[in-house]
């Protein structure tokens, strides 16, 4: 078989089909880039999750009374439970922080929004234990021991306020996989109707090439070949699209969140992670949809 035949026939009906070539190239570029949008949430969200579990606590909130008389928590109820914290096993390690220093955080995290730290008063925030956890799985043992307890205003489970974070970006990841299946579906249709517009077209000269003993693999590789390069162009501007949406998009409207350390940031890597598995991904769907078509519709 002759590589300059084979690429030459690709050539032609890449050119011949110009129109459904274009569109079946921009279906799949599209159904690619939001699979990759896809799993490059998960990874921000995988890396996201590895910080979170070194940082995750409990907090115990104290009373006004104690906040505001016990700043170094020397005496009961304050000393008492954290000693009682301390000797937990369960409990990593504690941290007091006193009414003080937690107005002093507050306008820390807060410094952008200054409208919102002149209406915050120091009298307003509660003197607090963060609890260090070996599991931060179990927390609730913390929760049930401390709860209610002479000195405790609240205790409070920091996993609830990312549980919701990481449930918004599992949202947005599930509902990018949805659109992309209903592309590829489309992509996979195109495919399809591409090749068989294709065989078609060169039916008279395959089948003279058939008369004189071309087999059906020679005779059908080029429509395969058409599919798997529209399928490779497809790719290459996807993986385009990732970085152009990681330019505009994810740098520049996260890029707050991504500084302060909220959530981890979609890096080059990543990228160049994620592009072979959507170029594999388009080679195999374009040549399985162009095999199954060819066997099952073609008879060339």
């Amino acid at each position: 078989m002759r590589a300059s035949f084979v690429f030459s026939e690709v050539m032609t009906g890449l050119r011949r089909n110009v129109t459904m070539t274009v569109a079946m190239i921009l279906t799949t570029s599209i159904s690619l880039f939001l699979l990759g949008v896809g799993l490059l949430v998960v990874r921000m969200i995988d890396k996201t999750q590895v910080v979170y579990e070194d940082r995750v606590q409990v907090d115990v909130f104290l009373t006004n009374d104690i906040s505001a008389n016990d700043k170094n928590c020397q005496t009961d109820p304050c000393s008492k439970l954290r000693t009682d914290l301390e000797n937990d096993p369960a409990v990593e390690s504690v941290t007091y922080e006193n009414r003080d220093a937690a107005y002093k955080r507050f306008k820390e995290i807060f410094a952008a929004q200054p409208e919102l730290v002149k209406l915050a008063r120091p009298d307003a925030l509660p003197a607090s234990f963060s609890v260090k956890l070996y599991e931060p799985d179990r927390s609730d043992v913390i929760i049930q021991t401390f709860s209610g307890r002479v000195g405790v205003d609240a205790v409070t489970d920091q996993r609830k306020y990312l549980d919701s974070l990481f449930q918004m970006f599992n949202g947005v990841r599930d509902l990018t996989f949805v659109i992309a299946l209903i592309q590829a579906i489309a992509a996979l249709l195109l495919i399809s109707n591409t090749v068989q517009v294709s065989a078609f077209t060169r039916r008279t000269e395959v089948g003279i090439m058939r008369l004189v003993g071309a087999t059906r693999w020679y005779t059908q590789l080029p429509f395969l070949l058409e599919a798997v390069v529209a399928g490779i162009i497809g790719a290459v501007l996807g993986v385009g699209l990732l970085v152009l949406v990681k330019m505009w998009f994810f740098d520049r409207l996260l890029g707050g969140l991504f500084q302060s350390g909220v959530i981890r940031p979609i890096e080059g890597i990543d990228i160049l992670v994620t592009a072979p598995w959507l170029l594999l991904t388009a080679v195999g769907i374009s040549a399985v949809t162009g095999y199954l078509t060819l066997r099952l519709y073609v008879r060339t």
